[in-house]
C-alpha cells in the first residue's frame, strides 16, 4: 500500500507522467536499436553517445525555460554558432583563452538581454523577436572571422585545457563535457524548483495577466529567461568548438529545432506553465539516440530529419490535446 501511494504521489506531480513517458521511450529505443545493430550497446557507442547528448540538452534547458514563460527562442542555433565563432577567432587571433571565454559569455548575455527587452518590454511576438536576433547572430558569426571558418585553435596548455574541460576530457568513463552539462541542468533546475525566479517564470507562462497583477515583474522573469537560453546556447557553442577545435560558421544550424525537441519529448508545454526540467535531459537523450541509432542502422539523413520531425509534432500536437481535453483529461 505505501508503494501505490507513494507512485500515485510522484503521478501527481504535475508534468511528472510526461517525464516518465519520456525514460520510457529512451529505454525502449535503447532496446530498440540494440537489437538493430548490437554495437550501439557497446562501451565505445556508449560513452560517445553521452557526449553527444550534451549540446542538445543545453539548448534543451534554454528553449524548455523560454517555453515554460509562453514564449520561443529562434536565436538559439544562431548563438550557439556566434559562440564557437567569437571564442575561436579570439583564441586564434593571440588572445588569452580566459578572456576570450569572458569575451564570449558576454555577447551571447547581451543577445539574451536583447531578445527578454523586445520580448517583454516592447510586446514583440516573440517569433518575430528571436527570429530578427536568429538572422543577426547568424551574421555576427559568418563576419566575425572575414566570411571564413577559423583555423584550428592551437595545442598550447590553456588551448589545449579548454578542449578537455568542454569535451575530451574524462574522469575514468565521464567526460568533463558531460560533468558541466548535468552542472549547468543542477543549477537551472534548482531555479526552476525552488526559488521565486522559478516560480515567476511558470506564472507568466500560466496566465501572464494574473501573474502582473500578483506582482510579478514580467520584463524582468522575461529577460531572465532569455538570458538563460543565451548561457546555455553559450556553453553549447563552447562544446562544439572544442569538438572540432575550431570556428566553423555553420555551427547550430538546426539547433533551434534540437532545443524545442528536447523540451517537448521531455514533457516541457509550448503553450507555457508546465513542464519539468528533469524531463529535458530525457528529451535530449531520445533526440541523439534517434540520431545515433539512426546512424549506425544507415538510414539516410533526410528520412532520419522526417522521423524526429513527425516526433517533434507529434509530442507538440499531443501536448495541445491533452490541455483541451481530448485526451480525457481536464481542459486546462
Amino acid at each position: 500500500m505505501k508503494k501505490q501511494n507513494s507512485f500515485q504521489k510522484l503521478m501527481a506531480v504535475p508534468g511528472m507522467a510526461s517525464v516518465l513517458t519520456a525514460f520510457a521511450g529512451v529505454i525502449l529505443l535503447i532496446i530498440i536499436f540494440t537489437i538493430m545493430n548490437p554495437n550501439f550497446a557497446s562501451r565505445n557507442n556508449l560513452m560517445s553517445l553521452t557526449r553527444s547528448i550534451c549540446p542538445y540538452l543545453l539548448v534543451g534547458i534554454g528553449q524548455g525555460i523560454v517555453c515554460i514563460t509562453g514564449n520561443i527562442d529562434l536565436s538559439i542555433g544562431s548563438v550557439l554558432g556566434m559562440s564557437a565563432m567569437i571564442s575561436a577567432t579570439l583564441i586564434c587571433n593571440g588572445v588569452n583563452p580566459i578572456v576570450a571565454l569572458m569575451v564570449d559569455v558576454i555577447a551571447c548575455l547581451a543577445v539574451g538581454v536583447v531578445n527578454g527587452v523586445l520580448v517583454g518590454k516592447f510586446k514583440l511576438p516573440p517569433f518575430i523577436g528571436t527570429l530578427g536576433t536568429m538572422t543577426i547572430c547568424r551574421g555576427l558569426a559568418e563576419i566575425v572571422n572575414g566570411n571564413y571558418n577559423t583555423g584550428d585553435i592551437g595545442s598550447d596548455p590553456m588551448a589545449t585545457a579548454i578542449r578537455d574541460i568542454f569535451y575530451y576530457g574524462k574522469i575514468g568513463v565521464i567526460y568533463y563535457g558531460v560533468i558541466v552539462a548535468l552542472l549547468i541542468w543542477f543549477v537551472f533546475n534548482y531555479m526552476m524548483s525552488y526559488t521565486r525566479t522559478g516560480r515567476h517564470i511558470y506564472a507568466i507562462g500560466s496566465n501572464v495577466d494574473a501573474a502582473r497583477l500578483s506582482g510579478v515583474d514580467v520584463f524582468q522573469t522575461t529577460t531572465i529567461a532569455y538570458l538563460s537560453s543565451a548561457f546555455c546556447s553559450c556553453i553549447a557553442g563552447l562544446i562544439v568548438m572544442a569538438a572540432s577545435g575550431m570556428g566553423s560558421m555553420q555551427a547550430g544550424l538546426s539547433y533551434e529545432m534540437y532545443g524545442v525537441a528536447a523540451a517537448v519529448i521531455g514533457g516541457i508545454s509550448t503553450l507555457g506553465g508546465s513542464g519539468l526540467m528533469v524531463g529535458v535531459i530525457a528529451g535530449a537523450s531520445v533526440w541523439a539516440i534517434l540520431q545515433n541509432g539512426l546512424t549506425l542502422a544507415n538510414v539516410p539523413v533526410a528520412m532520419r530529419n522526417i522521423i524526429i520531425g513527425v516526433i517533434v509534432v507529434a509530442c507538440v500536437l499531443l501536448d495541445i490535446m491533452r490541455r483541451n481535453g481530448m485526451l480525457g483529461g481536464k481542459k486546462k
